[in-house]
């Protein structure tokens, strides 16, 4: 009986090393990146979902993806702030932030969904907006929403998560008692070879004044303040290392304004 050859088995490795990238790459693409719910009620919009919280009338958190095509969308925004009619106990109202003194804060922000005229509309629903302090809204949270955006850009392919930390809301606002959070979250996850990578953001919801990645912290502890349970599908292992720690070494702290980027990547 003739031996296989070297032919035979580089051919035979090369097979094998595709099959495992593609294996892993599917498994990355079905990865189920939603977190726990405490409240046991989740919704899913087209391009979002979210687990709603009917005692602080918005959501404990706001899960979606965002890809290096999608950041460079040109559509404008809506403005529709409504009702979102998937809330069965009803959501918040804009009447109840009419003269409030909070800026309407979008948690899955406009910004990310400016690649498609569905993702935009839906992004105003009141379940998706949380009573944010018109100095947080508009500049240490803007900045870190542009900065999502360039992690995303830069890495291709991520997974958001984000809200208020409703246990720590202190007052409430409008007819629906509204709660106002004294802290915000975004959890960032880049579920992607060579480096899969995590980071955690907690922030005061106040002017900031320091910088963004002096907010960083772990999973665990987010975890820890928000009884949710982040990212509960990935391997324990894996789970352990990215949540214990924080990891703001590993990611880029540069921002691109994609504001005025054009469609095309210049790179």
């Amino acid at each position: 009986m003739n031996k296989p050859g070297c032919g035979f088995v580089v051919i035979l490795l090369v097979s094998l090393m595709f099959s495992l990238f593609f294996s892993f790459f599917c498994d990355a693409q079905n990865f189920n990146y939603l977190p726990t719910s405490t409240t046991n009620q989740i919704v899913h919009h087209t391009y979002f979902s979210l687990s709603y919280s009917d005692k602080y009338e918005q959501a404990e958190w706001v899960a979606y993806e965002l890809t290096k095509e999608r950041v460079s969308g040109t559509i404008g925004r809506t403005n529709n702030f409504r009702e979102d009619r998937k809330i069965h106990t009803g959501s918040a109202t804009l009447s109840d932030y009419k003269g409030s003194g909070y800026d309407r804060g979008h948690l899955a922000p406009a910004g990310d969904m400016k690649f498609s005229s569905t993702a935009m509309s839906e992004s105003f629903f009141m379940s998706n907006i949380s009573p944010q302090n018109a100095s947080f809204n508009r500049g240490i949270w803007k900045k870190l929403e542009e900065q999502v955006r360039t992690w995303a850009f830069e890495n291709g392919h991520i997974y958001v998560i984000t809200a208020g930390v409703l246990g720590s809301s202190s007052s409430s606002i409008g007819y629906s008692s509204v709660g106002v959070p004294d802290y915000y979250y975004k959890v960032i996850l880049d579920y992607n070879e060579p480096e899969i990578k995590a980071i955690a953001l907690v922030l005061p919801n106040q002017k900031g004044t320091q910088q963004l990645s002096s907010y960083v912290t772990s999973i665990d502890y987010i975890e820890s303040i928000t009884g949710i349970d982040f990212f509960p599908e990935l391997p324990d292992d894996l789970e352990k290392r990215l949540e214990s720690k924080s990891y703001a070494n590993q990611w880029s702290w540069k921002s691109i304004s994609f504001s005025s980027r054009n469609k095309k990547d210049p790179n």
